[in-house]
């Protein structure tokens, strides 16, 4: 019979502080107090030059806020940071131009930012020629 109830008790005190975490991880989440659920985002602004850290600036009704946020170095300028794509394979190489093609369509929009559904991107071809075997 002890046993049982000791056995009870310890289950007792394991679903009490399993419902003790959950509760701080919602608290965690709703630290800043705010109830605005409208929030307008505007783009990663760098602290220096075009990319790294920077800050993100939200407004609701009459609240405004600061997120850290970071461009990475190697981003399509063209498109945004916020815009994410998906593109296709690399097209031929353009004898006349001696550019190759590929097209992305809209993938994802983060906070809310305008992007363009699909867009295009060229680079020069590459001068080296690729032996497709090797050992032959």
């Amino acid at each position: 019979m002890q046993v049982r109830s000791l056995f009870l008790l310890l289950v007792l005190i394991l679903v009490a502080a399993a419902a003790e975490a959950g509760k701080n991880k919602k608290e965690k989440a709703k630290k800043d107090g705010s109830k605005c659920e409208d929030w307008r985002w505007g783009p990663c602004v760098p602290n220096s030059k075009d990319c790294g850290l920077g800050y993100r600036e939200g407004t609701c009704k009459d609240e405004s806020k600061k997120l850290k946020c970071k461009i990475p170095c190697n981003w399509k300028k063209k498109f945004g940071a916020d815009c994410k794509y998906k593109f296709e394979s690399w097209g031929g190489c353009s004898a006349q131009t001696g550019l190759k093609t590929r097209s992305g369509i809209l993938k994802k929009a983060l906070y809310n930012a305008q992007c363009e559904e699909t867009v295009y991107v060229t680079k020069p071809c590459s001068s080296k020629i690729k032996s497709k075997s090797k050992g032959q």
